[in-house]
């Protein structure tokens, strides 16, 4: 069996991080981590629903067609000469 499966290794664990942080700030690092993971929950719960919305809908594809496309050259004014 694993180390962590005996209740003495919890213990000890337990005391080796009190030790090294303090009863004061063991509990705020507890907070902050369950705050973090909930959004990181929520974020991908999103992107799950995201993902499964954008699979359904049909992409939409270029328009082939035989003829030319029309396409116009626009000359540059003398404005555009001077603020350049």
């Amino acid at each position: 069996m694993g180390l962590t499966h005996s209740p003495w290794a919890w213990i000890v664990i337990a005391v080796v991080l009190l030790i090294l942080f303090g009863g004061k700030k063991l509990p705020d690092a507890a907070r902050g981590l369950g705050r973090s993971m909930r959004i990181f929950k929520s974020e991908m719960d999103e992107m799950k629903t995201e993902g499964d919305g954008k699979a359904a809908a049909p992409k939409p594809q270029a328009q082939v067609t035989d003829q030319p496309i029309d396409v116009q050259t626009v000359q540059p004014s003398e404005a555009d000469h001077k603020s350049a």
